[in-house]
């Protein structure tokens, strides 16, 4: 399933904030975006895709909205753009992320995409796009699951 939103989805609208004090994820999953849209955690499963117009994810850098979305089963998050902090923190959780500065995808479109290429196909517009392209690094970290697993899986990588 594809859930569309606007533009300026903050992190307090994936996850109220009152819901940040804990650390268990299946509470951040049966809250996440109940404020924005109250249906949404009754039905996301697993494999669920979210779409969005500008700056998502904008407003506090805290970890708990990818990890919400995550661990609700969202696979993939496509925006128009993402506030960066929120990119980099799904990146590093490994909740898979493309920009598309022009879709007009639609809720409920039924959606092909490869994170490796960037290409989303919307098989119900007919449509092709081109995300901006992942880095190979960032493609191999949500590979790993995030930036913990491929971390402890690369123990002698170097930066730079």
């Amino acid at each position: 399933m594809v859930y569309v939103y606007g533009d300026n989805i903050d992190t307090d609208r994936i996850i109220p904030g009152k819901y940040t004090k804990t650390l268990d994820l299946e509470t951040l999953a049966d809250h996440v975006m109940e404020d924005l849209d109250p249906m949404f955690c009754k039905s996301v499963k697993q494999g669920d895709v979210v779409v969005a117009g500008y700056n998502f994810g904008c407003g506090s850098s805290r970890e708990q909205a990818p990890l919400a979305l995550k661990q609700a089963g969202v696979a993939l998050v496509i925006a128009k753009d993402f506030a960066r902090i929120f990119f980099r923190n799904a990146i590093n959780i490994g909740l898979a992320v493309l920009e598309i500065g022009d879709h007009t995808i639609e809720h409920g479109a039924d959606l092909v995409y490869n994170l490796e290429d960037g290409k989303v196909i919307d098989q119900s517009q007919g449509k092709e796009y081109n995300a901006t392209p992942l880095p190979d690094i960032m493609l191999d970290i949500l590979n790993e699951g995030g930036l913990v697993n491929y971390l402890n899986k690369h123990k002698n990588y170097q930066l730079g």
